[in-house]
């Protein structure tokens, strides 16, 4: 089903913010509003309800988030359909100019996560996990051990698949992967990016894990950060 727009909104070009024809100027223009860029990222493992972005968005508004999803919308990044019965509710959705957005926000991150003050203890969302993984796999690694992970992050479902092109992620009922995280995303963050051992994570009772633990191991090897800036 095509997707509607949320609301008729002003379009950011119809206020612009610097009169500048560079193509940074327009993109900051059109997801540079705070949250903005990070509705985008929450949205790049597909739809999400109103009350899924809001939970997932630490700290943002039911206003606010009404009028970035109304202006991401006006400027065609994303839309809002209804799912079929039995479900019939509204999500909202990246249109697929929206999607093209992900080359861009892994860049930031890569960029962002060389600086000193970075740290991956903060709070993370589910899908900002998810995509610091398809950001930082190490595709010089990931095709020594092939395998299907699957994550079970509190209300939200994940599988991966790894291989010698990276890895794949997926919003889906894990039920075939050869390992199963079933955590919270700051938890396995600690674990991945943080360095801290998976046994730790399991007796405090944060972590547990099912199937291939050599595989588990393995895995969480390739995402290593990039060295920090002098």
């Amino acid at each position: 089903m095509k997707s509607e727009k949320v609301t008729k909104a002003k379009s950011p070009l119809q206020t612009r913010w610097y009169d500048d024809a560079c193509g940074t100027a327009l993109a900051m223009e059109l997801i540079g509003e705070r949250w903005s860029l990070l509705i985008v990222r929450e949205l790049m493992f597909g739809p999400r309800r109103f009350g899924e972005l809001r939970s997932s968005l630490g700290g943002i508004s039911a206003n606010v988030l009404t009028q970035r999803l109304a202006g991401l919308a006006a400027a065609g990044i994303l839309g809002r359909r209804t799912l079929p019965p039995p479900a019939n509710a509204p999500v909202y959705e990246l249109t697929e100019w929206g999607y093209e957005c992900e080359p861009a926000i892994q860049a930031l991150g890569r960029w962002a996560a060389r600086s000193p003050d970075h740290d991956p203890s903060l709070p993370l969302s589910a899908a900002s996990l998810m995509l610091s993984f398809r950001t930082m796999i190490d595709r010089s690694r990931s095709g020594q051990q092939p395998m299907t992970v699957g994550f079970r992050l509190g209300a939200d479902r994940f599988v991966a698949r790894v291989d010698a092109r990276g890895i794949d992620i997926r919003r889906d009922e894990p039920a075939d992967a050869a390992l199963v995280f079933v955590s919270d995303p700051v938890t396995v963050a600690s674990v991945v990016y943080g360095g801290r051992p998976m046994a730790d994570a399991e007796a405090a009772g944060t972590l547990s894990l099912t199937g291939d633990r050599a595989l588990a191991e393995h895995f969480i090897t390739l995402f290593p950060l990039p060295p920090k800036v002098d």
